[in-house]
């Protein structure tokens, strides 16, 4: 069900720039207007440059960001800074990391995956499943760069099923024992490594494990089908029908789904309009809810948050169970949802997620016009989103657990998209170890 390519990938010639650390990049879409200066100013060949360049004064049609990031390819590569890879290779990738928000002295995880093409697909074919609605924008921006620079910076983030590991044990046994390409700490504090993987019979082995496996884009959905607009375009603008053009595939990190280095974040929301008070959100919602309060002082504070924090994660395996804070109140809330008003088994994937319950019976009762809900803003951080309330940034917290990987793949295989802000996957892969370059550019 999917076909993948080994390809000649083009990487950084450390020997003339450095430190491979100076060069790579967060995902575009976590870089902010500092972030993207900063990379900017770190190193002269960043891949800032191409993935996210800055617009500037007198931009038009013929000169901007876009045009820049094309003529910054071609001279890179003329000018060796970029090297494509002498052969056809997978590329086998570790990430090594604590996830976010845990203690201090919680163990690591390993995330593994490998660097890849892969054929596109009609998201309705049932061979790559989306599991997240995208916006016009973002794809607009992403195709005028693929279509000046005819490449990929960045991977797209997939998931695939294989309960034995056979593919990552195919990847560990070839390259046990020998040096990574790159083996460094990232800025997040996560130990990076990618091996290059070149052996014919290994390369067979994975590529044809891997045809009967459907894939779930984990990240990177607006990437996706971008790259599917992208090939639209191109088979209109050349006559070259038949086989398979460099355009038909696109460059993805793949990773099995039940890995179990994978981690899914939960994304809080924080109102920043009037919340009502207490009293009248437990009349509004007390025939769909239970309730639990956990009142504090100024010197109980933190250890009712970590009890509250606690609850919410322990009855929530159970139930589907959310957390409110709200603005000049000294009390949190949870919400369990009565047996009488959940889902049943008949259920869509969708409908059964607790962000989707958080969005149709909590969030949607208490901010009832678009605006209110267009003023909620996110964070993956649920200590933050209550110092948010606390310190007047916000008015209420939302705080929900992490989707899981098997409901994300439920609700994918089902033909459904999840609401806006449903899952952050954890650690995403990195701008810069591998470039997929689809023409000539010398």
């Amino acid at each position: 069900m999917s076909q993948i390519f080994p390809f000649q990938g083009l990487r950084y010639d450390q020997t003339l720039v450095g430190a491979i650390t100076d060069v790579i990049a967060p995902p575009y879409d976590i870089i902010d207007a500092a972030g993207q200066k900063q990379l900017h100013d770190r190193h002269p060949h960043n891949i800032i440059r191409m993935e996210l360049g800055l617009d500037l004064p007198g931009d038009g049609p013929t000169s901007n960001r876009y045009t820049r990031a094309a003529e910054t390819l071609r001279r890179w590569i003329t000018e060796g800074i970029l090297k494509r890879d002498a052969q056809p290779t997978i590329y086998y990738h570790t990430i090594e990391y604590r996830p976010p928000y845990s203690a201090a002295d919680a163990p690591t995880k390993v995330l593994r995956g490998f660097l890849t093409l892969v054929k596109l697909e009609a998201l309705d074919s049932g061979h790559i499943y989306p599991h997240e609605n995208t916006r016009a924008a973002a794809k607009t921006d992403r195709l005028n760069l693929i279509e000046a620079c005819q490449a990929n910076f960045s991977p797209i983030w997939s998931l695939y099923s294989d309960p034995q590991g056979a593919i990552i044990q195919l990847l560990e046994a070839e390259t046990k024992g020998k040096p990574a390409c790159y083996d460094f700490q990232d800025e997040a504090e996560c130990r990076e490594r990618l091996w290059t993987v070149t052996d014919n019979a290994v390369l067979k082995q994975i590529t044809e494990a891997m045809q009967n496996k459907p894939l779930f884009i984990a990240d990177g959905h607006h990437r996706y089908e971008t790259a599917l607009n992208y090939q639209k375009l191109r088979r209109q603008q050349t006559s070259e029908q038949a086989g398979l053009h460099p355009y038909d595939s696109v460059l993805m990190l793949l990773a099995p789904l039940e890995d179990p280095g994978l981690t899914v974040l939960p994304t809080h929301r924080v109102t920043t309009t009037p919340l009502p008070p207490f009293e009248q959100i437990k009349q509004t919602l007390g025939e769909v809810f239970e309730f639990r309060e956990f009142s504090f002082t100024p010197s109980s504070y933190e250890q009712v948050r970590a009890q509250f924090l606690s609850s919410l994660r322990t009855e929530g395996a159970q139930a589907p169970v959310f957390g409110l804070a709200r603005q000049g109140d000294a009390r949190y809330l949870t919400l369990t949802l009565k047996p009488s008003h959940r889902p049943p088994a008949t259920a869509s994937p969708r409908a059964k997620l607790d962000v989707s319950l958080l969005q149709q019976l909590i969030v949607a009762k208490l901010c009832q016009t678009q605006q209110e809900q267009e003023a909620i803003v996110y964070t993956k951080d649920d200590l933050e989103a209550l110092d948010w309330v606390r310190r007047g940034t916000g008015t209420g917290a939302f705080l929900l657990n992490a989707t899981k990987v098997s409901e994300v793949q439920a609700v994918a295989s089902a033909g459904e998209r999840m609401p806006h802000k449903s899952t952050y996957f954890y650690p995403k892969p990195l701008t810069g170890l591998v470039i997929n370059v689809m023409e000539n550019k010398k």
